[in-house]
């Protein structure tokens, strides 16, 4: 058998010479033991099953072990499987010397056919004899050259041998590779074109990051096997005789590439080439395709270098994807603590300091009565001698809860609030469940003051029925006000819930509008329906922005005769936002209806001059939009820029009328209505919102009827008026107002009757119509938004009797317009969140349509003279009530009343007056009453009482007869009771004479005492009556000589009612009520 061992060592030697004659001359041709060692370790999978190291130092000599990718799961366990059948092979069968065949240089004809590579290894070339290597060490003689000990066994019994144990043969190398491709997943790597210079380097001397850092290698059965296998002198393995690649750097590519690829992985994946044509390992070297197909690949890679940067020029400019490490939480609406929609037995609490503090108490923006410590207090409070405390609310469905919005207790005196606290979930009210974060319970933070609300908002959502606020630290006491965000969790058995809420039919933009949104929404309106609206605004505010309005009417931008004018007002208060939407949804609502041909919205457009203000506070709204509808306290937003509340901020007019009415100046002096504005308020220097100077011109251009301006915050409609007047305040003699004060014990608010206009029943009736169409204003259980409900259920509530005010817009239409407002608050929640809107839609709309409605209520018509032209600023009075219209400068006019009949007067300058009785039905419609006026001589009367000074002329009785001589005798035509009350008032006239004689013989100026008010008069055109020593004048007519005129002292000569109107015939005094 020498001559196999020649065969074999001459096999060696040729392959040795081979890879030597292979390397190019700039490579180093001696190879030393580590290399050897090197390249055997890079070229064959060591470490644990399934890894393989990855060589990085050759160029330096250092090593670097890096973990590759492990198997997928399937190839796992089919590792396993196999592992498991060897052991029961091994201890079924002994270990036996395993006879091989002679060895022989492995023939690569048979190329390793990874699953897909595009481009086939090329192995070393075996088949020339190699030089042999001139190592500077003697390296080790490779152990495969001993003879097995199985040499005597003949061919034939070898194969028999063979023959069965065939699926337990040892793999060939090609089998080896290929398994181990397999295993660390190179197989999907796509073969390249052999590196230059620069990307060798790259290779070789940098990391890639897409492995995972190395780990120790451990030991693994297959490793033990192969140590074994060295032990054994029997065994023998051809990939032990492989040499080690040159460790020069520096090889020439420019010949053919014969080192194996995969020593050499690419990271970067370029565009895949097609895989060669099968065929024999000499195909490998065919060097002319080669060349062509680096040509094209070449090609290839040069146009795209040039697009690359034409792609990455577009990309600079985009902001590179992140991955969130944060993700926004889901967001929910509000339960509806705030907004009353959660009921009282939905909260329950651990305690409460009293009844006035309890559980029902905790909702959010909830506000504290009139006095402390009463039973409607500003929080929820907890009992200071319990340990455990909490706050828990039951929606009574599956919620998913998303946060909790905590704030303060609403007090003058105490700041009290909660700092921290933790949130716990039950679905039976018995076992709770506190949220944590996977290592501890999440403790909250709370408020760092009383007003301000602040939202704590979970990271994932929870669902329960139940949830509890569990307090932990506090300033102060431990109360709280609280808000809980959720959304409902409908499931198939939820239909009971579902049936009774609301969802709106109408097509409507539900949203909230800042003032562009608001601005942009009016002018899409006004395209739809050109022909029935019209946008105006009626000035700016602080800030420059303008109080924009819509004007709905079938004749937009003209006052039509006969047409009355309504109005609705929103915004007042910037944070009163409802208002505000509930007019913009008014204004779609009407242009829908009307285009599809709405009898009833086309009867109020076409019947009915209809003017929609949204906001008259933009400034402050903007302020309370940034802050959002659960962020902002109560006060946020109330005011305008410059301070000012423009409700109260409007003249105050009551003093004045009241204070004329204790003088018994009304009407004779002060009108009962228009009463002018005071001097002062109209200065530059005046605190006077420049909001309410519009909102004043406006109210003065436009004749409006009747109006109304919403708020929220409350549910209920008050009606003037909204001041109280100062005790001992009423209508009537000295002598009756000091029998009021007995009998109501000098009480300031005792009486509140003493806050009622003239026209009570009508406010009321305009009130109730309101309230008794809403869908919720009227539910008697509910009770007030803050407080004990003062309107018995009634949903109406006289303004001064509730929270009396000074200045208030209400009063001054009232008293210096025709028009009769009212104020409306349609909700508890001030800014509701997006998705009440509708609910809240629903609950006015019908309420808003049927006060407007009411504008047709009463009576109108037009006053003209005998020649059909319009009197203008002619007074209608109304016998039993002390207010009168004005009729508007087309001559028409409209007084809301009430169903019954009514004695109506009709006054104007220079034109005698008109009395017609009207009678007002139930139905919907005002009742027609004309009048026709005709001139009288009152012009030619002012000219007479010019030219006597201003005095009044003395009155000639009709009744007096004359005798013979020429001398009347009053006494003759005169009752008994006639002649003895004539007498009675020539007693009192000589009185006063002597009192006033003495008062100018003493030159004192003392005036009689009077009640002390601050009533500043408006200048009035009474002709100045000055004092004469005449004898027939000695004290002439001096207004303040009269304080309190009565049947017994009223000076007959000016008592009118006596006498028949003035006419050409019966002329016999100068003195008309209206003159002065």
């Amino acid at each position: 058998m020498k001559w196999k061992a020649t065969v074999c060592a001459s096999a060696l030697l040729c392959l040795g010479v081979l890879l030597t004659w292979s390397a190019p001359a700039s490579s180093q041709a001696v190879l030393t033991d580590y290399n050897i060692t090197e390249f055997q370790k890079g070229f064959l999978p060591q470490g644990r099953e399934g890894e393989v190291q990855e060589y990085t130092g050759l160029d330096t000599g250092e090593k670097a072990v890096k973990t590759k990718s492990k198997k997928s799961p399937e190839e796992i366990l089919a590792a396993k499987a196999k592992k498991a059948a060897e052991k029961e092979a091994k201890v079924k069968k002994e270990k036996e010397p395993k006879p091989t065949k002679k060895p022989k240089p492995p023939k690569p004809t048979k190329k390793p056919k990874p699953p897909k590579p595009t481009k086939k290894p090329k192995p070393p070339k075996p088949t020339k004899n190699p030089k042999p290597p001139k190592p500077t060490k003697n390296p080790k003689p490779p152990k495969p050259t001993k003879k097995p000990k199985g040499k005597k066994k003949t061919e034939e019994k070898i194969l028999e041998e063979k023959t069965p144990e065939e699926p337990k043969k040892k793999p060939t190398l090609e089998e080896e590779e290929e398994r181990v491709l397999t295993e660390l997943g190179w197989d999907k790597f796509e073969a390249t074109e052999p590196p230059t210079e620069a990307d060798k380097n790259k290779i070789y001397t940098e990391k890639v990051d897409i492995y995972p850092p190395p780990e120790i290698p451990v030991t693994t059965d297959i490793e033990q096997e192969r140590e074994e296998r060295r032990e054994d002198d029997d065994y023998w393995d051809i990939k032990y005789e492989l040499p080690e690649p040159p460790t020069d750097g520096m090889t020439d590519f420019s010949e053919p590439y014969t080192e194996d690829w995969r020593l050499y992985p690419t990271v970067e994946r370029e565009e895949p080439t097609p895989p060669p044509e099968e065929g024999t390992w000499l195909d490998e070297y065919d060097y002319g395709d080669r060349k062509k197909e680096k040509e094209e690949a070449e090609e290839r890679r040069r146009e795209e270098e040039k697009a690359k940067p034409k792609k990455e020029k577009k990309e600079e400019n985009e902001p590179e994807p992140v991955d969130p490490l944060y993700t926004t939480p889901q967001k929910c609406p509000p339960l509806g603590l705030e907004s009353h929609r959660v009921e009282d037995d939905q909260l329950l609490a651990s305690s409460m300091l009293r009844h006035g503090l309890g559980p029902q108490r905790g909702r959010l923006n909830m506000q504290a009565g009139k006095e402390e410590d009463d039973y409607y207090d500003g929080a929820w409070c907890a009992d200071s001698e319990e340990t455990q405390h909490w706050f828990e609310v039951d929606t009574r469905r599956n919620t998913k809860f998303t946060g909790v919005i905590t704030q303060g207790k609403d007090s003058q005196t105490h700041n009290d609030f909660v700092t921290s606290y933790f949130v716990a979930f039950s679905n039976d009210s018995t076992t709770w469940n506190v949220i944590h974060d996977g290592y501890a319970e999440w403790l909250f933070f709370g408020n760092v003051d009383k007003d301000t609300p602040v939202i704590s908002e979970f990271v994932e959502p929870v669902v329960a029925r139940y949830i509890r606020i569990l307090p932990q630290s506090w300033n102060g006491s431990l109360c709280m006000r609280l808000e809980v965000l959720g959304c409902p969790v409908y499931s198939p058995n939820s239909y009971q819930y579902r049936q009774n809420e609301v969802t709106s039919l109408d097509d409507l933009d539900f949203r909230h509008h800042n003032y562009k949104e608001m601005r942009q929404m009016m002018k899409v309106i006004n395209e739809e329906c050109p022909s029935i609206t019209r946008i105006y605004n009626i000035g700016k505010s602080s800030q420059g922005l303008k109080l924009y309005a819509m004007e709905i009417s079938d004749n937009p931008g003209e006052h039509e005769t006969g047409e009355p004018e309504f109005r609705y007002t929103a915004g007042l208060h910037g944070n009163e936002v409802l208002g505000r939407e509930l007019l913009l949804l008014l204004m779609q609502f009407m242009c829908k209806e009307y285009n599809d041909d709405n009898p009833r919205v086309r009867r109020l457009v076409e019947g009915t001059r209809i003017h929609l203000v949204p906001s008259l506070n933009p400034d402050a709204y903007e302020l309370a939009y940034e802050m959002g509808s659960e962020l902002g306290n109560w006060a946020l937003g109330h005011w305008t820029e410059e301070g000012y509340d423009i409700f109260e901020n409007f003249p105050d007019l009551n003093t004045i009328l009241w204070g004329a009415e204790e003088r018994g100046w009304v009407p004779r002096i002060v009108p009962n209505h228009h009463i002018p504005i005071p001097d002062n308020f109209l200065s530059q220097n005046a605190s006077v919102a420049i909001e309410t100077r519009a909102i004043i011109s406006w109210m003065e251009k436009t004749p409006f009827v009747l109006g109304a301006n919403i708020h929220g915050g409350e549910q209920l409609v008050t009606y003037p008026f909204n001041m109280v007047r100062p005790s001992g305040g009423s209508t009537g003699s000295r002598r009756e107002r000091q029998h009021h004060e007995e009998e109501e014990g000098g009480g300031q608010y005792e009486n509140l009757s003493l806050q009622e206009t003239p026209d009570d029943s009508v406010f009321r009736w305009l009130a109730i119509s309101f309230a008794s169409s809403h869908l919720t204003m009227t539910e008697t259980y509910r009770g007030a938004c803050h407080t004990d409900d003062l309107t018995g259920g009634l949903g109406i509530l006289n303004g001064g009797a509730w929270k009396p005010t000074t200045g208030s817009m209400n009063d001054f239409s009232y008293l210096h317009t025709n028009c009769f407002e009212l104020s409306i608050f349609v909700g508890c929640d001030k800014f509701p969140h997006e998705s009440e809107l509708p609910q809240e839609w629903e609950n006015n709309r019908e309420a808003l349509l049927v006060f407007m409605e009411q504008v047709h209520r009463g009576i109108k018509g037009v006053v003209t003279d005998r020649e059909g032209n319009a009197i203008a600023n002619a007074t209608v009075s109304v016998d039993g009530v002390n207010h009168d219209v004005k009729t508007a400068t087309n001559g028409d006019y409209w007084r809301l009343l009430n169903p019954g009949e009514y004695r109506v007067t009709v006054r104007a300058e220079t034109f005698t007056s008109s009395t017609q009785v009207c009678v007002v039905g139930y139905e919907i419609g005002a009742s027609p009453c004309n009048f026709v006026l005709a001139k009288s001589n009152w012009k030619r009367i002012h000219e007479i009482m010019a030219l006597n000074g201003g005095r009044p002329i003395r009155l000639l009785n009709r009744n007096i007869t004359r005798n013979g001589n020429g001398k009347g005798n009053r006494g003759i035509g005169l009752g008994p009771r006639a002649r003895r009350m004539r007498l009675q008032r020539l007693r009192m006239m000589r009185m006063r004479r002597l009192r006033q004689q003495k008062l100018l013989a003493s030159a004192t100026t003392t005036l009689p005492p009077t009640t002390t008010t601050t009533t500043t008069l408006p200048p009035t055109t009474l002709p100045i009556i000055q004092t004469t020593t005449e004898p027939d004048y000695p004290f002439a007519y001096k207004e303040d000589d009269y304080l309190e005129p009565t049947e017994q002292n009223y000076h007959f000569e000016y008592k009118q009612e006596d006498y028949p109107e003035p006419t050409e015939q019966n002329y016999p005094f100068g003195y008309k009520e209206d003159d002065y």
